[in-house]
Parts: C-alpha cells; sequence; structure tokens
C-alpha cells in the first residue's frame, strides 16, 4: 500500500476535517514577533528570577561547598607529611 494513496495529495495540517472548532489564524507577516519584548519581557525575567533565585541558588552553592572542601582535602591528603621524614640522613 502506497502513503499517497492514503493522503489523496493531501498536506500534512489537511490532514482530518474538524467541524465544531473555530480557529483564527494571523498570518506570520502581519504578527510583530517581538512586540513588547523590552517592555514587558525584561521586567517578568527580572519578577521570575527574584522568585526562584532562593529556590535554585542554595543547592547550588552547598554543592560547590561540599566539592571545594572535598577538593582541599583531598589536596592536603596527597601531600607528604615532613614529621615522618625527620630522622632521614
Amino acid at each position: 500500500m502506497r502513503l499517497s494513496s492514503i493522503l489523496n495529495g493531501a498536506h500534512f495540517g489537511n490532514l482530518a476535517k474538524v467541524h465544531g472548532i473555530i480557529t483564527y489564524k494571523l498570518s506570520p507577516f502581519e504578527q510583530r514577533a517581538f512586540a513588547g519584548a523590552i517592555s514587558n519581557g525584561v521586567p517578568n525575567m527580572v519578577r521570575r528570577f527574584r522568585s526562584n533565585v532562593f529556590i535554585v541558588a542554595p543547592p547550588f552553592i552547598i554543592g560547590y561547598l561540599i566539592y571545594d572542601l572535598t577538593e582541599r582535602k583531598h589536596t592536603a591528603l596527597l601531600r607528604k607529611n615532613p614529621a615522618d621524614y625527620e630522622n632521614d640522613q
């Protein structure tokens, strides 16, 4: 069975007929893609950042402190103890 015989020349967006639903479309050439991006977008971004920073930042800070402490301890354990070599000749 060929796929073209099923579609009968219909494009992907027109495969089914839907009744009872009204849709409105605006041409992409008539839309303003960045309308209000500065006046609405930047304040919204600041508001969203302030609302989430206290939820997201503490785990990252705690994770960094644990990582830093572990790296310092590992570096300290790699060093030789000078007291072990005091009586060497």
